[in-house]
């Protein structure tokens, strides 16, 4: 296949996937939008799930699925026990 084949056969890949290209692009931006929402919450002070979906607008299952990714890729640290919830907060300060 000559190059400008190959060139071609790539342009009319990308036209016939562009929509599902342009969602996945979309939920990425969704996503680390969300993402920094919560790390700006937890910079100061930190807080617990439910504080963190009030303050973000996010539902509590979306906040605990980023703290808990976050936490796992050693973002976040659990800290102590507030009631019932543990209070998070990042392991390093934003900047």
């Amino acid at each position: 296949m000559s190059e400008s084949n190959t060139q071609e056969a790539l342009k009319r890949l990308r036209e016939e996937r562009k929509v599902f290209i342009d969602q996945a692009r979309n939920l990425i931006k969704e996503q680390n939008t969300s993402i920094k929402k919560i790390k700006e919450h937890l910079s100061g002070e930190g807080g617990t799930i439910p504080e963190l979906a009030e303050k973000t607008g996010l539902s509590t299952a979306e906040v605990l699925w980023y703290v808990m990714a976050l936490k796992k890729y050693g973002q976040v640290v659990e800290g102590a026990k507030e009631d019932d919830y543990f209070k998070y907060q990042l392991t390093t300060p934003q900047g």
